[in-house]
């Protein structure tokens, strides 16, 4: 039975979903105030792990994963750029959307923006002005910490410790420094939407609370994102869901660690990155992808030249060994110390231990002239599940995809990363109804040998 961390109680606990057969996610996406860096990767790559050994089990999974279109970053960095808020944002989300194709990453069900979510959200803050959990001041609203008693059950910090302990946002508008900010005025050459207290905006925390409601409800199963999350935003998400609500807001609540670079927290905030597409476009998403999975979701990460290097070889190892036989029906003990392994709060170090060692026995049994086609059959299904595959085992070798690729703005290094990314633009245009944009990507590519074939579960490509 899987079993997962629960931070909200900082236990394993059994993983059972609000309806059988279905597991709603929330995973908290970027604010694109500038480009992507590797640690934005490592949250994408354990969710989306996550996400595929929840489907491989039978669940019907949706998982929603928002963009924070407007938020105090972004308009910093519009100043300093001079490039209009939502040109910047716009521009930003694309770059993520790049940056997780060349990972490999599912298009999420739901990819909601804050700046779309307006009404819902007024309606939220107004719910919590109702129940007397929020109140107005000089155009702006803010939630009052002290009115809600469980404030701090995910962190562990209460609000008096709060006060002394912890950096506080000093606002005279506030009735306490502990309040956050659900809804701010307006200010000059700022966006802002209509709302009963005024011209506006909102808060970053509501945002989220929001946009999860709208599309999971209430009581859904995992709410995801990086660690340096839980406190301040997931626990005033909390507070906020289950103040107007009075409800559980999400069951599971599940933490990535941080990507570190020299010992330092990889952020924008530290200024310490490395930048994802170009890491991409020197040698794909794919090794990356590897390198992360081979720390468990929860655990930091000190990224390398090395490690990558590592995984670049291991990497050629696996494919090796696929390129030598034919798999058949998957050997079911592989596939049972894989399930172990995933089972216990998503144990990809374990899982991919599980993985080479089939690998270095069908080696040896191909060696000695036997038949390695279940230990290949059971190495292609966890490859599939990891998302390692890539399309590897086809990659088209005498192709140049370097114009179309610039064409459309996109750089993904290698063919099977390159081919994600346009694979992505495709699906954008698609969906914004940009039909020719989306068959010139297809037309491009089919001039190279490769074709799309579309279907209920996605587009996948193959070499003609």
């Amino acid at each position: 039975m899987l079993h997962v961390y629960n931070s909200l109680g900082r236990n394993l606990e059994p993983f059972t979903p609000r309806d059988p057969g279905k597991v709603g996610i929330y995973l908290c996406g970027p604010t694109v105030q500038s480009e992507p860096h590797v640690g934005h990767g490592r949250s994408a790559v354990a969710f989306d792990v996550i996400q595929r050994y929840l489907m491989w089990k039978g669940f019907d999974v949706t998982l929603v994963r928002n963009i924070t279109d407007i938020e105090d970053k972004i308009i910093k960095a519009s100043e300093e750029s001079g490039i209009p808020v939502d040109q910047l944002a716009t521009t930003m989300a694309q770059r993520f959307r790049d940056g997780y194709a060349s990972l490999g990453i599912l298009v999420p069900a739901h990819e909601p923006k804050a700046t779309a979510t307006i009404v819902e959200i007024i309606m939220l803050v107004r719910n919590l002005i109702d129940r007397g959990l929020a109140y107005e001041s000089e155009g702006d609203v803010y939630f009052s910490v002290r009115t809600m008693e469980s404030y701090g059950k995910l962190s562990g910090r209460k609000p008096d410790e709060l006060r002394s302990g912890y950096r506080i946002e000093i606002d005279d508008a506030k009735h306490d420094p502990l309040d956050f900010a659900l809804w701010k005025a307006a200010k000059p050459n700022e966006p802002a939407w209509d709302s009963p207290w005024g011209p506006g905006r909102p808060g970053w925390h509501i945002e989220c609370s929001a946009m999860a409601e709208k599309y999971l409800g209430r009581g859904f199963d995992i709410h995801g994102g990086g660690s340096d999350l839980i406190f301040p935003h997931h626990e005033n998400e909390i507070a906020q869901s289950e103040g107007s609500t009075g409800e559980t807001f999400a069951r599971y609540w599940l933490h990535n660690g941080m990507v570190n670079l020299g010992g330092e927290k990889m952020a924008k905030s530290t200024g310490i990155l490395v930048d994802l597409a170009t890491l991409a476009s020197k040698v794909g998403g794919r090794p990356l992808r590897f390198l992360l999975l081979r720390a468990h979701y929860r655990s930091p990460l000190e990224y390398t030249e090395a490690l990558l290097d590592e995984a670049v070889e291991a990497l050629e190892r696996l494919d090796r060994f696929r390129e030598r036989a034919s798999a058949g029906e998957p050997d079911p003990t592989v596939i049972e110390r894989f399930t172990e392994a995933m089972d216990d709060d998503f144990g990809t170090p374990q899982a991919v231990s599980v993985l080479f060692d089939a690998v270095r026995d069908g080696n040896r049994l191909l060696d000695e002239g036997g038949d390695a086609s279940a230990l290949l059959g059971a190495v292609e299904e966890i490859v599939s599940v990891l998302g390692i595959d890539d399309g590897s085992r086809s990659m088209v070798i005498d192709v140049d995809l370097s114009a179309l690729a610039e064409q459309f703005g996109v750089a993904g290094g290698d063919v099977d990363s390159t081919v994600a990314l346009l694979i992505d633009r495709r699906n954008v245009a698609r969906a914004e109804k940009r039909f020719d944009e989306a068959d010139t990507i297809r037309s491009g590519l089919e001039a190279e040998g490769i074709l799309l074939e579309d279907g209920p579960d996605g587009t996948r490509w193959i070499r003609n």
